[in-house]
């Protein structure tokens, strides 16, 4: 068996690698039903990820639960959200009611508590290819300023959209500068949505004009240290998927099979990028039989690990409503191995 980090290096560099790498993320119940069916308390090391993720801490963890956080909470940029035992909340406060900055202060990003165990941790994974997700720009000013309100603001107070970016984009690069003094890893890794799953949220020219600039810069710094790039952002991206070439991305994901003709874009831009995800979770992996779960994901596997340039996921975190016979049915078909002796 090919070494994990190996395997995924091939992979970015367009060299072909059966079997296809793949690599899943999972919501508290998806987490739960899986560990509990397999008989481990770490699904990833028991699936043998090649990759492995992580992130510095943050007041709000990613998935905050009610029974501990209460029903609301406030993450470290004043943002008031909502908690939930299966998913990852909602904004429900943003903090800038008004566009003005003048009496705001932004976090900081050198704070130690967000990089307590972050060395330890990459010290632990260095046979995987190790990825540490820095922040969001675009989607974190949204929740900031509330998605209605920003988008107006684009027209109206296009000043105030430019300074609220810009200070989002001087904390993730104070946060990687931190980590690259401090950790050795493979690659950095940004959320930010852009899409609808018909149209980008914003105009491609607003997005060229107020986001790319930024991204820029951040893909410029983990170039600079030696670090891959992988972007998230769900939606329709199809307009811009050049741009992110255009500035160094090495890594697509999810690549929604709902929102944009994924084998379109392996023929269009495989050459010049790697794209991670492909699976449809909207109706597919809830609604679907196992038999045909099997049958999407070989398609996939086949078409898409062509020349390399791929790793196979679900295009979005994997949902509650998925069964376990599905969710098991994908899981085999991409790590091509047979789960069914388990209790």
């Amino acid at each position: 068996m090919i070494p994990h980090k190996e395997w995924i290096e091939s992979a970015l560099d367009h060299r072909e690698t059966r079997p296809v790498p793949y690599n899943f993320a999972f919501s508290p119940p998806i987490r739960r039903m899986l560990e509990e069916h397999l008989g481990t308390d770490d699904v990833e090391e028991f699936l043998d990820f090649p990759i492995r993720s992580t992130a510095p801490a943050t007041i709000k963890p990613l998935y905050a639960d009610p029974a501990i956080y209460g029903d609301t909470i406030k993450d470290e940029f004043g943002v008031l959200w909502s908690t939930s035992p299966i998913d990852r909340g909602a904004p429900i406060g943003p903090c800038l009611p008004e566009p003005n900055l003048s009496r705001y202060r932004f976090p900081d990003p050198a704070c130690a508590y967000r990089y307590e165990g972050l060395a330890e941790w990459c010290e632990k994974n260095r046979a995987h290819f190790t990825m540490i997700w820095v922040g969001d720009l675009w989607e974190r000013a949204t929740f900031m300023r509330g998605m209605e309100e920003l988008l107006l603001d684009i027209s109206l107070h296009p000043r105030f959209v430019e300074e609220l970016l810009s200070g989002l984009t001087e904390y993730i690069l104070r946060t990687m500068e931190e980590l690259f003094r401090r950790c050795a890893f493979d690659c950095i890794a940004v959320s930010d949505d852009y899409g609808t799953q018909k149209e980008l949220l914003l105009s491609p020219s607003d997005w060229r004009k107020l986001v790319k600039p930024c991204l820029s810069r951040i893909y410029a710094l983990a170039k600079k240290n030696g670090r891959r790039v992988f972007h998230h952002s769900c939606g329709d991206n199809t307009k811009i998927v050049g741009d992110f070439i255009d500035i160094g991305l090495d890594i697509l994901h999810p690549i929604q099979p709902e929102a944009m003709d994924i084998r379109s874009l392996k023929k269009r831009f495989g050459r010049d990028l790697s794209l991670c995800g492909g699976i449809p979770t909207q109706n597919l992996l809830p609604d679907g039989t196992p038999e045909i779960i099997r049958k999407e994901v070989r398609g996939i596997l086949e078409e898409m690990g062509r020349d390399g340039g791929f790793i196979i996921e679900p295009g979005i975190t994997l949902q509650a409503d998925i069964p376990l016979a599905n969710c098991l049915a994908m899981i085999e078909e991409a790590t091509q191995r047979d789960l069914s002796g388990r209790p």
